[in-house]
């Protein structure tokens, strides 16, 4: 039998693992960025994305499905957040500043498959309103991380 919502809520779920691999990987560039604006920002970025996770959790609960515990434990390429081995054996604030681009086009991937004209009739209003409020911050981000890493 067919459940919308089971199905929601597992796109839900995949939103919210990328939304722990993002905090973590930002608290993790926070620990490890030499200059003090690099650090603030990526913990700037790391409190956002916490907060993103509350909102999906509420969204979850508001179709009464579980919220995802922890991370992507898949390691698969397009969920994986960042490999931690190639940004972190360099500890470079540019390295660092590379692999957030490529973690955030991989979250806004993500949220426009959600967010599909396919998907996009069956999503509650305010779930989209959630979900589109969070896909900008993150275009908007993106592009910011973008002037960083020119600026390196």
């Amino acid at each position: 039998m067919y459940n919308y919502n089971e199905e929601l809520g597992n796109k839900l779920n995949g939103l919210l693992e990328k939304t722990y691999d993002a905090e973590k990987g930002y608290k993790k560039a926070a620990e490890n960025a030499k200059s003090t604006e690099l650090k603030n920002f990526f913990e700037r970025r790391a409190q956002e994305r916490y907060n993103f996770g509350h909102e999906i959790k509420a969204e979850l609960s508001k179709i009464d499905q579980k919220p995802e515990k922890g991370g992507s434990v898949t390691g698969s390429a397009h969920r994986t957040w960042m490999d931690v081995k190639s940004w972190f054996s360099s500890d470079n604030d540019e390295a660092m500043l590379e692999a957030a681009i490529t973690g955030e086009k991989a979250a806004l991937e993500e949220y426009n498959e959600v967010l599909s004209k396919e998907n996009e009739p069956h999503i509650p209003q305010g779930m989209q309103t959630v979900l589109n409020k969070q896909r900008s911050v993150i275009n908007h981000e993106l592009k910011n991380i973008q002037v960083l890493e020119d600026l390196s």
